[in-house]
């Protein structure tokens, strides 16, 4: 497994979603944003990024310090940053680590947020989910993605769709081209509705949603169309909608197959904590699971 994939994914994750922060909430735009901006609903500066980076590191953090994926340390970490920067987080994660918060145990905090909110079916844990496609063989992705997506997602729509993005992006780091790892995670794939509509993605309507199934469907046909990692991220942060987790998914995807060199110098410059981002990437790859 190459390095420069892993960082790769990581850092394409942190571009996607700092370049999609300012155009969040927003129609699609008819004239592209091609270099990171600053402003937006939570008035970011240019290449500050949000709560899908956030999360995403802590997850990377988990699965170094604990040698795989523990939910509650998971939780113990997603509940620091929450505490820091609470305007970042969508309603579901927010929600379940109010209850965290509060002393409910993190294993029943989940559901009890998923009742009180009539669902859980958004897209905060596919956000933040590459890390465990860097750390995990193609065999394991999947189980640890369910188990990852549960501590705040209690649909299990939500993991399925996370599953999908992880297994993708841990084929391409381990070698496989694009085409094997989406129709391997396909295969995989347990969600009927999110199944058919990867199945025949050119048929639907790219929706940048913060529905867990539309948003995955909508990153994965992005990557799976576009030329160059720069393709991608432009085309999916200007779809507007939730602009900054699609395009921190596609980000990761297209970070994963075409590496780091990849990603345009100027949007790396701008990239806020873009040391420490690769460090932490460097860290997770090294003790990744072949």
């Amino acid at each position: 497994m190459e390095e420069i994939q892993s960082v790769g994914a990581f850092i394409g994750l942190a571009i996607g979603d700092a370049m999609g922060a300012p155009l969040e909430g927003l129609p699609p735009r008819s004239i592209a944003v091609t270099e990171m901006l600053g402003g937006g609903i939570h008035d970011t500066i240019p290449g500050q990024y949000t709560d899908d980076t956030l999360q995403a590191s802590a997850l990377a953090e988990t699965l170094i310090h604990c040698g795989g994926f523990d939910a509650d340390n998971f939780a113990e970490r997603l509940l620091r940053v929450y505490r820091v920067h609470p305007e970042f987080f969508g309603p579901t994660s927010g929600a379940v680590l109010d209850l965290i918060g509060g002393g409910e145990k993190p294993e029943v905090a989940a559901a009890r947020a998923h009742e009180m909110r009539g669902g859980s079916r958004s897209n905060g844990s596919v956000m933040r989910g590459v890390p465990l496609g860097i750390f995990y063989p193609t065999g394991e992705v999947r189980a640890a993605s369910l188990a990852a997506s549960r501590v705040t997602h209690f649909d299990p729509a939500a993991g399925e769709a996370s599953a999908v993005i992880n297994r993708m992006v841990s084929g391409i780091c381990r070698g496989e081209e694009r085409g094997i790892a989406f129709a391997a995670a396909l295969d995989e794939c347990q969600d009927a509705e999110l199944k058919s509509m990867l199945a025949d993605y050119r048929a639907y309507p790219l929706d940048p949603s913060l529905d867990a199934i539309l948003c995955t469907h909508c990153a994965v046909r992005v990557f799976l169309e576009a030329k160059t990692y720069r393709e991608a991220v432009i085309r999916a942060v200007n779809l507007g909608g939730d602009a900054d987790t699609v395009g921190a998914v596609t980000g990761g995807l297209a970070g994963a197959c075409w590496g780091l060199p990849a990603i345009p110098e100027s949007w790396l410059d701008t990239l806020q904590d873009r040391e420490e981002l690769t460090r932490l990437a460097q860290r997770l790859h090294a003790v990744s699971l072949r």
